[in-house]
């Protein structure tokens, strides 16, 4: 993981960017990630844990109708998350991921290891990437989401 948040912060900073994360099932990992590394503070503005659904609306302002219509871990919510993480924040970029880690709150059409991930950047249509990690052991789901985001992010810089 620190390689590919090394990565990232490498990329950012040669671009002069800045990063934001919205986060759920990860619970602030990726922002932890790109915080463990010296310097950050020039590439890092802030990082939003919005694991309720009251939080992802409060704070990201994710309309309340959306999460009722497709549900918390869904592509549209990952979009809105990521575009909130923009609006309320000093980042020119922000990452977005909202998913099942388990052990439970799976089900038959969002089971557990489902994830979504959204990138947006200023000025740019938000990406968005879904990930289904299998129904592992919760850590292992969050570490493979946290190197997805990272990836996300990389992949996404490189086209603007």
């Amino acid at each position: 993981m620190n390689a590919h948040a090394q990565a990232v912060f490498n990329i950012l900073k040669a671009k002069g960017l800045v990063l934001a994360t919205a986060e759920s099932c990860t619970g602030g990992l990726v922002a932890a990630a790109i915080t463990d590394i010296a310097g950050s503070s020039e590439i890092f503005d802030r990082g939003f844990v919005t694991y309720s659904n009251a939080s992802k609306i409060e704070l990201l302002s994710v309309p309340s109708a959306l999460i009722a219509q497709v549900g918390a871990v869904s592509e549209e919510v990952a979009r809105a998350m990521a575009e909130g993480a923009l609006q309320h924040s000093k980042g020119s970029i922000a990452i977005a991921v909202t998913g099942i880690a388990g052990p439970s709150g799976g089900s038959a059409d969002k089971p557990i290891g489902l994830v979504h991930f959204a990138c947006a950047v200023k000025s740019h249509s938000t990406r968005h990437v879904v990930e289904t990690f299998g129904n592992q052991d919760r850590s292992a789901i969050r570490e493979l989401a946290v190197m997805r985001a990272l990836a996300l992010v990389l992949e996404t810089v490189k086209t603007v």
